[in-house]
């Protein structure tokens, strides 16, 4: 197989969630591009839809379902679904998640009266673990259900299943909210043990640890006030916060057989955040 072979994920599906906008509409956008049958799954369903109706305009093989990966019936309904539609499961992307509101500093460095930990809402707190950490779990659980099925009508065994966490749960972000830390941490580490519980069944879990990208979470302020954004640009090294494009190709290769002998691993993708800052 020659290298650029290891990339190609024809006739192969894929299931995202959170796809209905930012990494995940990224994500399931990269897997159409590249060959692959999509679902987008998203809370959002008739964005979910209007972008797989947009794909499909496009020529590639898409479909949507609306997913609440808080709710494990829905996510279990949903894998079933997409399993019925293409008769097994090649490639997950573990992706929806929401932000918690602002941390105990705000951009400006300043104290957050609501970012507290002694004054945080429990209620906040308790909806972030629940999507962020927890709807991984169902996700990947789900996933990895059906990728380990018998007598796929594909006639693979196996599979790719990526999760999306952040920097944010590598290094301490005093202005992102107390709970996504930990829940992104968690992340990470759920997926070191499933790389080596998985590994067994050729089943690969990897995950993505973006910094800053302009999405909608957060109300997708970083698109709308240029100021902050100007802001962001100056303390990124590469010169400036990343759009969601750039991350297609990190996906392909985590998706793909280009990454065959990667399981239990992240990949840092940040425009060097994590380095420490220089100018």
């Amino acid at each position: 197989m020659g290298t650029l072979d290891r990339f190609d994920i024809k006739g192969r599906s894929a299931l995202v969630t959170g796809a209905a906008s930012g990494i995940g509409l990224a994500y399931a956008e990269a897997m159409a591009e590249a060959g692959a049958a999509v679902t987008l799954t998203d809370i959002d369903a008739e964005g979910a839809e209007r972008e797989a109706a947009r794909l499909r305009a496009e020529g590639y093989e898409v479909r949507a379902e609306k997913l609440d990966v808080s709710d494990w019936d829905n996510v279990a309904a949903a894998f079933d679904a997409h399993d019925k539609a293409y008769g097994g499961l090649d490639i997950c992307f573990a992706n929806a998640g929401i932000d918690t509101g602002a941390g105990f500093w705000n951009p400006a460095g300043h104290r957050n009266p609501e970012g507290q930990v002694d004054t945080y809402d429990h209620k906040r707190w308790d909806r972030s673990i629940q999507i962020n950490l927890n709807g991984v779990f169902y996700t990947v659980s789900n996933a990895v259900r059906i990728m380990k099925k018998e007598g796929r009508a594909n006639g693979r065994t196996g599979g790719s299943i990526v999760t999306t966490a952040s920097n944010a749960g590598l290094v301490t972000e005093p202005i992102v909210g107390l709970p996504y830390m930990p829940a992104k941490a968690g992340v990470l580490h759920m997926v070191r043990a499933l790389g080596l519980e998985l590994a067994e069944f050729g089943i690969r879990i990897n995950a993505i640890a973006p910094g800053p990208f302009v999405t909608n979470i957060g109300g997708g302020w970083l698109k709308k006030d240029p100021v902050a954004r100007a802001a962001w640009d100056a303390i990124v090294p590469l010169g400036s916060v990343a759009e969601t494009d750039q991350i297609k190709p990190l996906a392909l290769l985590l998706a793909s057989d280009a990454s065959d002998y990667m399981t239990g691993s992240h990949v840092v993708i940040d425009g060097g955040m994590m380095l420490g800052k220089y100018k």
